[in-house]
């Protein structure tokens, strides 16, 4: 045990998200100076890391498609607990937050996340291959949620903005919850072999080839620290985020650019552990992870808001504007032609690559 211990506190993965953590609390709530910034802007980097590394070790252990949802829905129960902490302390600014929050992680899981990994994929084999069956399932689902949750309340005259009445409200969490669960059946359940990892020839690869999977035990500290360590990410990205808008507003840049860059850093853990998946030819496991991160952002976060707008003050913003349901709209008919063939090359990863390019251009200059 005391060899365990030892080992486990010379291992930066252990270490590096307590000492996030642990930053995180002291810093919490207090204006901090410029060299503490520093020093949480490098840990928050290493709790990025070392998620990403207890993810795999997870995933590794329960095999996919399980292995995808973990770090999809830790990622998002955190990024759902930050919206409502931030529309609590601040509503007469954060109206906008849900929709703005939402509305990124899926250009950034749809579009970076997907195109990086079809990218990778295709670089290595000329061709990235996955299973159309699932990956097309999972995209008409994110399509349904994103439609329902962005893009109704722009055209509905129950009320007079872009946002629902407490029953089209209502409507919309629970079918937002219920899609997602029945995704997650069928991922899970019924047709678990259509998001599973596929060769060439389009094969199912049902166990990895390179290594052991680890003990039970190694796993539940591994998905221990990795809570751990997304607790830290979406925590310190909290405490430099008044730094970031500080910059922002210097750059002369909208506020709402603020949400992006936090949603970046927030999916900063899916994106490098996605990129790694494609480099070790797992494609389907990539876009398991960008598109049941998409799923899940709006799956969870529109029940979750819904439930907190009962004591939330001010209107609930969620229906896109032009510019960006045109953007939506692009997303998902470029989406679709890339996911039915089964196979993309190097240039739809380019084509998504250039639509994340676009949306964070243009949320930087509307």
């Amino acid at each position: 045990m005391a060899a365990l211990l030892r080992s486990r506190l010379t291992d930066w993965t252990f270490v590096v998200p307590v000492l996030a953590v642990l930053i995180l609390m002291v810093t919490w709530g207090r204006s901090l100076p410029g060299p503490v910034i520093v020093v949480v802007a490098v840990l928050l980097g290493g709790a990025v890391l070392a998620a990403v590394h207890h993810a795999e070790v997870v995933a590794h252990r329960v095999g996919e498609p399980y292995g995808s949802l973990v770090l999809a829905v830790a990622v998002t129960v955190i990024e759902v607990a930050l919206i409502v902490t931030l529309m609590i302390s601040g509503p007469e600014k954060t109206q906008s937050l849900a929709r703005d929050t939402v509305f990124a992680a899926v250009m950034i899981t749809c579009n970076g996340i997907l195109g990086l990994s079809l990218l990778l994929g295709a670089l290595r084999r000329r061709v990235a291959v996955f299973n159309p069956e699932g990956t097309g399932g999972a995209l008409a689902t994110v399509i349904t949620l994103a439609t329902l949750s962005l893009v109704i309340p722009s055209f509905t005259t129950a009320r007079p903005g872009p946002e629902f009445s407490p029953a089209q409200l209502v409507f919309a969490a629970v079918a937002s919850l219920a899609l997602y669960g029945l995704f997650v059946l069928v991922q899970t359940g019924r047709h678990r072999d259509y998001f599973l990892p596929v060769d060439s020839r389009g094969k199912v690869i049902e166990t990895e080839e390179h290594a052991k999977p680890p003990t039970t035990r190694a796993a539940m500290v591994s998905l221990a620290l990795l809570l751990v360590a997304l607790v830290a990410v979406v925590g310190d990205a909290k405490t430099v985020s008044p730094t970031i808008e500080a910059g922002v507003a210097a750059a002369n840049l909208p506020h709402a650019f603020v949400g992006v860059i936090i949603a970046l850093l927030v999916l900063l853990p899916e994106t490098l552990a996605a990129a790694r998946a494609a480099r070790r030819d797992r494609v389907q496991t990539s876009l398991n992870l960008a598109l049941g991160s998409a799923m899940a952002s709006i799956g969870l976060t529109i029940p979750a808001i819904a439930i907190a707008s009962i004591w939330l003050d001010g209107p609930l913003l969620l229906g896109l504007g032009g510019t960006q349901l045109t953007l939506l709209a692009l997303t998902a008919v470029t989406a679709v032609l890339t996911v039915v063939p089964g196979r993309a090359n190097v240039l739809q990863g380019g084509v998504h690559l250039v639509l994340m390019a676009a949306f964070v251009f243009l949320a930087a200059s509307p």
